[in-house]
């Protein structure tokens, strides 16, 4: 058994999700604050929209990673990853000098 995670321990559903929340509460904080949200007289009404921008963001990055995920071959899926993913098996280019 080696001590090298699978691509299935390295991406769960739970930390798609943490990972799609951490983006949309960035991408609210950041609405908030450039509204103005923080001046009385707006801070009512920058919420509604920040809202919709947290939850816009959530949706797409948890979409877009997703998508990311159907890219790869399930056949790999259980394999461990000891090296960049990208990378020819074995490469045929001669080592740059």
């Amino acid at each position: 058994m080696t001590d090298r995670p699978t691509r299935r321990e390295l991406m769960r559903p739970v930390q798609l999700l943490g990972i799609a929340f951490v983006c949309a509460v960035f991408a609210g904080v950041v609405t908030f604050v450039s509204t103005g949200g923080f001046q009385p007289s707006v801070g009512a009404l920058a919420l509604p929209l920040t809202a919709i921008i947290g939850g816009v963001t959530f949706i797409v990055v948890l979409l877009g990673l997703s998508l990311l995920l159907l890219a790869v071959d399930p056949a790999q899926v259980e394999k461990p990853i000891d090296r960049a993913v990208l990378l020819d098996d074995e490469p045929n280019d001669p080592p740059r000098s």
